[in-house]
C-alpha cells in the first residue's frame, strides 16, 4: 500500500494525467496522502517575477497553474498538501523526495524523443535516475 505519495506537477496536460494516477495508487489506503511539489524554475522566475506586479499576484498565478490537479485529487477523494519548491527541476524534485521517505513518486513525462532527451536531458529522466524512491513516469 502506498501511503506516502509525492507528486511531482508543472501545470502540463502530463501532470493532470500523472494527478490521476496518484488518485489511484491513493485510493489504496484510508491514510495515504499526496504531496503535490510545484517547482518554480530560477530560469522562469526571473521572467516571472518582473511581469507580475507582486509575489501574492506570482504564488496566485502558480496556484491556478495547479488548479486542475487539486480538482483531480479531491474529486477522488485524496487528502494533499501543496509545496511550492525553487531551483532547477529534476534536482529539486530529487533532493525534496529523498529527505523524506516517500513510497512512491509520480511524475508525468514530456514525451521527448530519445535524441531530445540524449542533448537535453528530461526531468523525469533525471528523477528516475537520482531518486531513492520508486518512481511512476506517467505518459
Amino acid at each position: 500500500m502506498y501511503t506516502r505519495i509525492l507528486l511531482a506537477v508543472d501545470g502540463s496536460e502530463h501532470s493532470e494525467r500523472a494527478a490521476k494516477e496518484a488518485v489511484k495508487l491513493a485510493k489504496g489506503s484510508t491514510k495515504s496522502q499526496v504531496t503535490i511539489v510545484f517547482v518554480a524554475d530560477y530560469d522562469d522566475s526571473k521572467k516571472e517575477v518582473l511581469h507580475s506586479g507582486s509575489s501574492s499576484e506570482l504564488d496566485l498565478k502558480r496556484r491556478k497553474n495547479l488548479q486542475p490537479v487539486e480538482d483531480a485529487l479531491s474529486a477522488g477523494g485524496v487528502n494533499y498538501k501543496v509545496e511550492i519548491l525553487h531551483g532547477t527541476p529534476g534536482p529539486a524534485i530529487v533532493e525534496y523526495a529523498n529527505q523524506d521517505e516517500f513510497d512512491v513518486l509520480v511524475i508525468g513525462s514530456r514525451g521527448l524523443n530519445s535524441l531530445q532527451e540524449m542533448v537535453l536531458g528530461s526531468v523525469s529522466h533525471k528523477v528516475v535516475k537520482r531518486a531513492n524512491c520508486p518512481v511512476l513516469i506517467v505518459k
